[in-house]
């Protein structure tokens, strides 16, 4: 193999290699929540073990803990509008405001709010 081949064939490994991280990165998560309702009438939203109150805007994956067969999560915000019926979420949060609620129990205090800068 001539020498241009071998760097023609470097090149294209190196180039490939490199569309593929791009790829991945763009695929990933920003970050991991968690939802939790129940057993009694809570709800909550946390990342790292810490309640949620702001966050950046990208894509999330939000596991869901029903620990009630009576509450649901459901998430509404902008272009968001999700409940536990797919217990595991990746969603993208934009820049807004955002709302957790348990649907039946919302007026009972079942609610939560984050912001997304």
């Amino acid at each position: 193999m001539s020498r241009i081949r071998i760097l023609l064939v470097a090149s294209f490994v190196v180039l490939a290699l490199a569309v593929a991280g791009a790829v991945q990165a763009s695929t990933q998560s920003t970050g991991k929540l968690v939802g939790t309702t129940g057993p009694g009438f809570t709800i909550t939203l946390t990342k790292g073990g810490k309640a949620v109150k702001t966050l950046t805007a990208g894509k999330y994956m939000i596991t869901v803990n029903d620990k009630s067969s009576s509450h649901n999560f459901h998430l509404l915000g902008p272009g968001v509008n999700k409940t536990t019926s797919v217990p595991f979420l990746r969603e993208t949060v934009q820049k807004g405001t955002y709302t957790y609620r348990c649907d039946i129990h919302f007026a009972s205090g079942m609610i939560g709010h984050f912001k997304v800068k």
